[in-house]
């Protein structure tokens, strides 16, 4: 089993002819991914040749979803066309929107998550690396060579991380894989996969992959207490990080001891949790697990 992504699922790729779109499409489907479509306006009709499989190009998200039955969506589209292009799946109807777009203004995000939403779409990112169920489908960015199918749940705010944990636990493997993103507006958030891991009957054991910044770990540290039953093993970035300094990803603010990397690990400490100090470390836990 997985959450949100199956082999089952069909996608297309808004933007899918650009230099990104291209590369990761192709990657897409090299990893088994069912891709059914592009999107571009301007080259409606024609079809890209991927190796051995030809990809359709559409004018638009509902001619795509009308022509192949697509229920997933990968955006690659620049960052003033991401709203646009959010909006424009949820009305046609598409289930699961990814949004790998990274530089998305807040208020932009706050519009197609919102509006997303209400119509029943739900979306990954923006600024996040994709998601992934090992042997079955990969949408987004992560790379499909490093891990292979398995007990793992992971969800994680870091793309980076995502990637060391997923290498560093090839050998149990993973169901699914979220890089959910780390902007302060996401779609998906640590609960929502936890809440989907948990109800996975082929999930057994969940990592959960935070960073400085916000309060979403210490949520999630709630949410476990009440809900999940399944091991979780967790990973705070940012213990290291000089007080008072802007860090990278835009929802790493920190006020006080708010938002520390080490408020964050008490709080999920406090629910049982068991956060390593080292992403190696994590894995370490993990595996003891077994």
């Amino acid at each position: 089993m997985a959450i949100y992504l199956t082999k089952e699922s069909k996608v297309l790729v808004q933007g899918m002819t650009g230099g990104e779109g291209m590369k990761h499409t192709r990657r897409m489907l090299a990893a088994g991914t069912d891709v059914v479509g592009g999107v571009n306006p301007r080259k409606a009709g024609r079809t890209v040749d991927f190796d051995e499989r030809d990809v359709p190009v559409f004018g638009s998200v509902v001619d795509g979803v009308q022509s192949t039955g697509a229920d997933v969506t990968v955006v690659f589209v620049p960052p003033a066309f991401a709203e646009a292009a959010v909006m424009e799946a949820a009305d046609a109807g598409i289930g699961l929107a990814v949004v790998i777009t990274e530089g998305i203004p807040v208020h932009d995000s706050v519009a197609f998550t919102t509006y997303a939403k209400k119509r029943g779409t739900r979306v990954v990112g923006p600024n996040c690396p994709g998601l992934i169920s090992p042997g079955q489908a990969n949408a987004g960015i992560i790379p499909a060579d490093i891990t292979k199918p398995g007990r793992i749940g992971l969800v994680s705010k870091s793309g980076t991380l995502t990637y060391q944990l997923m290498y560093e636990l090839r050998d149990i493997g993973f169901s699914t894989c979220v890089g959910i993103g780390g902007d302060p507006v996401v779609g998906t958030s640590h609960i929502d996969c936890l809440a989907a891991f948990q109800d996975d009957p082929d999930t057994e054991m969940i990592v959960l992959i935070g960073e400085i910044g916000g309060d979403a770990e210490e949520r999630a540290a709630a949410y476990i207490r009440a809900h999940v039953t399944k091991p979780v093993v967790g990973y705070i970035a940012g213990f290291t990080a000089p007080e008072g300094r802007t860090m990278g990803h835009a929802g790493a603010i920190v006020s006080g001891s708010s938002g520390t990397a080490q408020v964050k690990k008490e709080a999920l400490e406090a629910v049982g949790v068991r956060v390593g100090g080292t992403p190696t470390e994590t894995a370490r836990l993990l595996s003891d697990l077994l």
